[in-house]
């Protein structure tokens, strides 16, 4: 790990633009106050999200990307149908997994909500900028991580 400031790297799923760039801004904003540099990849939507996260880490390991931690954005609006279910049950599973096996501080701010109202509740920074809390997760990851020494 850098002994200077973090370099984050956030993936975001823009599936639904105006909510990632809510949950963006709040990203932003904490990493803007605590002096963090950061890059940002979009994929498609949530489910991307894993295999994303998975090139990044092998790329860093081989020396060809550095960050020194992760956040991730995006939304999942239930739907009628159960593919809801199997994109946030799925992606959050996946995510863990590498988290765990790779012990990357993450911070998570992908929204798994009912409606529309839900969403723009907890992406808004005025509201409860979930971004944000995410952003502020993987730096307090980071910092135990350090504390650590891993």
């Amino acid at each position: 790990m850098n002994q200077t400031a973090p370099h984050a790297l956030v993936i975001e799923a823009r599936f639904y633009d105006d909510l990632a760039n809510a949950l963006y801004d709040g990203v932003r904003q904490v990493f803007d106050a605590r002096g963090v540099t950061h890059e940002r990849i979009a994929v498609p939507g949530v489910l991307e999200i894993p295999s994303a996260m998975s090139m990044a880490l092998t790329a860093a390991e081989e020396g060809k990307a550095d960050f020194d931690l992760i956040v991730a954005i995006g939304c999942v609006i239930r739907g009628e149908t159960s593919h809801y279910d199997v994109v946030a049950n799925e992606s959050n599973r996946a995510i863990m997994e590498l988290v765990i096996e790779t012990g990357v501080p993450f911070g998570n701010g992908i929204l798994t909500v009912e409606t529309a109202e839900q969403a723009w509740e907890r992406a808004s920074v005025e509201r409860r900028n979930k971004g944000g809390f995410a952003a502020e997760a993987a730096l307090s990851m980071y910092e135990l991580a350090a504390r650590f020494g891993a």
